[in-house]
């Protein structure tokens, strides 16, 4: 060994190089993944608290949000944590749907398939999408194998093209269920090949943050929401990247148009929202509302901030909470 590596400086040399401190963008990332399991349950609040009770008792799981909706009959749950935390707290969170909500008496506005509809992972720090894939894998085969009930990949844990979007998947929803996996292009890619009678099945898979926006209309003509919903959806040579749905909202008597964007960057809020007024005043009638289901990432509260108040140089460091987080 070179001797002058067991030198010891002196003090000059000491006081004169000072520890140098490890700015947060230098540190390594934590390993956390977003899980955002939407359940066929949205008019019997302590079910609803069951299952995410049963979702948060796992350790290193930190929920974040549920929301329920009584017309779609429909709750969606946002939760954060280590992978392995967050794929225990998914499949602990389905077992108890499934104890909790029998699906051939569920009723609402919103496509389904199961008790627990569809379970996405999204990759938030640490963690490839790659890597959401695998545990989406993992929770699958342990739902169909433990739970007995069918299970579909989709997005970018989907094995074929077919299964690449849920509408797909969930076309014909819960009735038609029996008869599509009766087909050899529909065989769950986990668990029976024969419906769960009272769960239903489940779809799986990792997709990047999509945002569930949802505009309510000043009328109760449903047929208007769907030909709004038709205008902007990209299936129908709209707005790129937007999925939408009329639903009719029979406890508070309007229509709504409610959207699934996934790509919030190709498509902003503000744009789609503009494109929405834009349709409703074609068929003379307003905005009542929007609303949010779930959570929001803060680049696309920005971006509607920057639209509407005109600051097209409006940066995320000019927002004090963003500046005390980093």
């Amino acid at each position: 060994m070179d001797a002058t590596n067991l030198s010891q400086p002196t003090r000059q040399s000491q006081q004169s190089q000072p520890a140098r401190q490890t700015k947060p963008s230098e540190r390594p990332l934590q390993a956390l993944v977003e899980c955002v399991p939407n359940f066929s349950e949205g008019r019997r609040p302590q079910v609803v608290a069951e299952i995410v009770s049963a979702i948060g008792s796992v350790e290193g799981v930190r929920v974040l949000d549920f929301t329920s909706d009584a017309a779609h009959n429909r709750s969606v749950v946002t939760f954060i944590g280590p992978p392995a935390a967050v794929v225990e707290g998914a499949f602990r969170g389905i077992a108890r749907a499934q104890e909790l909500i029998d699906m051939r008496t569920h009723t609402g506005e919103h496509p389904r398939l199961g008790a627990t509809d569809v379970v996405p992972f999204v990759p938030i720090s640490g963690v490839t999408m790659a890597e959401c894939v695998e545990l989406a894998v993992a929770l699958g085969e342990r739902v169909g194998r433990e739970l007995q009930i069918p299970v579909f990949l989709y997005e970018q844990a989907a094995r074929c093209e077919s299964r690449r979007n849920l509408a797909d998947i969930r076309r014909g929803e819960y009735e038609g269920l029996f008869a599509k996996t009766a087909t050899p292009e529909w065989i769950p890619d986990f668990g029976p090949a024969s419906v769960n009678p009272t769960a239903g099945a489940t779809v799986i898979g990792a997709r990047m943050p999509l945002i569930a926006f949802n505009v309510n209309l000043t009328t109760s003509d449903v047929a208007v929401a769907k030909r709004i919903a038709k205008a902007v959806r990209a299936s129908s040579g709209g707005l790129a990247y937007v999925k939408a749905l009329g639903v009719m909202l029979d406890d508070k008597g309007v229509a709504q148009v409610s959207m699934n964007l996934v790509n919030y960057v190709g498509t902003p809020v503000a744009r789609v929202m503009e494109a929405v007024r834009r349709e409703a005043a074609r068929w003379g009638v307003g905005v009542a509302e929007s609303e949010l289901i779930g959570l929001i990432p803060l680049d696309a509260v920005l971006d509607v901030a920057a639209y509407y108040l005109q600051l097209p140089k409006l940066e995320r460091s000019q927002v004090i909470e963003a500046r005390v987080w980093e």
